[in-house]
This record gives structure tokens, sequence and C-alpha cells, in this order.
């Protein structure tokens, strides 16, 4: 059965995610709130993309010629029983994790059989496990079979980046959409939107139901939403 998945946002009044340049006292309320609102849903799961999790694990790198052979492009999990996953997009393997922990949750990589044998032999030599979400791109629809197939996961939660939480709703995977909506308007254009793919690939709006709104301290509101289906 496939998960219950959430897409958990934390956007400007204009739409944009990321929190570069927002004043630190701001910026760190923003933070702390976003993630007691996510603490909320008790999933088992939380996904990320690649740059998030690079941050996430304090990368500076990985070392090369760790492989001796060719390693079989098989599913690899180290942990089938932990309380918490931490899935990291990664199409071609380029987050170095320090450790098989991130924030409490045993880290699952996400890649392509296009992967490197030296990256897969990285993740076995720190205990990381990962899974292969296609030959040569991740399908999403695969990914999250094979986390509810093979490590039980019942609610996944979406945080992004936008990339990642644009590719779910456009796949048609997520149930519900979460946005903690800042009060703070942040119109320099480099920023991305909340949700953003290639135009190329978005084929249709995503139609949404409102649940529930709330406000909460510092005037921030979290809006929460069903998707169509």
């Amino acid at each position: 059965m496939k998960p219950y998945v959430i897409c958990h946002m934390l956007s400007s009044m204009d739409g944009h995610a990321l929190t570069d340049g927002w004043d630190r006292p701001f910026k760190k309320a923003a933070g702390d709130l976003y993630e007691k609102l996510a603490q909320t849903f008790a999933f088992d799961a939380w996904i990320c993309g690649r740059v998030t999790m690079q941050e996430v694990a304090h990368d500076d790198g990985y070392p090369a010629g760790l492989a001796t052979s060719p390693i079989p492009r098989t599913h690899h999990f180290v942990n089938r029983k932990a309380d918490r996953y931490a899935i990291s997009i990664d199409p071609h393997g380029k987050v170095g994790w320090k450790s098989n922990q991130a924030l409490d949750s045993h880290v699952v990589e996400v890649v392509t059989e296009a992967v490197s044998d030296d990256y897969l032999a990285y993740l076995q030599s720190v205990g990381v496990s990962y899974l292969f979400g296609g030959k040569s791109e991740i399908d999403l629809h695969v990914v999250v079979d094979i986390l509810a197939r093979e490590l039980g996961t019942k609610r996944l939660i979406v945080e992004g980046g936008p990339h990642v939480s644009g590719s779910f709703v456009e796949a048609g995977l997520v149930d519900e959409v979460s946005v903690l909506l800042l009060p703070l308007i942040d119109g320099r254009g480099a920023h991305p939107a909340s949700f953003e793919i290639a135009p190329a690939v978005w084929k249709q709006p995503a139609y949404l139901t409102l649940d529930s709104a709330e406000v909460q301290v510092g005037g921030g509101v979290w809006l929460r939403y069903r998707t169509a289906k």
C-alpha cells in the first residue's frame, strides 16, 4: 500500500522557499516552528533532495577509490527496523555522509543505476542504506513503492527542496500539502518558488481543497490542503 504522503513547506508570502539572507532571529523562529509543526504528522520517513541533504550531512566530500570490483545494482538495506528514515534523493551519488544517522533517523540514499561503484562502496563503508530509483533518472513511483514494501513506510513527509516537492506533486503522489506561510515578502529573483520543476515536465495544475488555516505565534499562517484525487 502506498504511504500517506505529506508535502510540508515553508514559504514567504510571494511563494519563495530559500531562507538565505533572512534575518537570523526570524529565520531561526521560522525554522523552529516549521519543525514543530512537522512533528505533528507522526511520520516514519522524511525525504529531501541532494542540496538539502548536503547541508544536513555537513558534507565535505567522500574518498575515491574505495571500490575494488563492480558492485551489483541491487538495493542495500542496513536497517529495516528503524523508528524513522531519512530519505535522500541523490541520483548521481554526491552526498558525503559521515555516518548512517541524520537527525535521529537512519539514512537511505536514493540513487540511479548510473551511480559510481566508488560511491556505493563509500555508502557501505559508513553503513548507509541505498536503493535504486531508476536506471538513469529517479522514478518517484518506484521509490515510494520500495519504501513501503521493503521498509514498511506508512507516513512519508516531503520537506524539499522545491524541485523534489514539485516532482512529488506533479507525479500525483501527494495526499496532503502543508504550508507555513511566513509574514515576509522576498522578491529576489534568484530564489526558487516553493514548488519548482521544468515547465516541460509539469503537465497541469494541481488543485487543492483547504482543510485548515491556523494563525501561528509571530504572524505566520499554517495552511493544510488535501489534493484532488
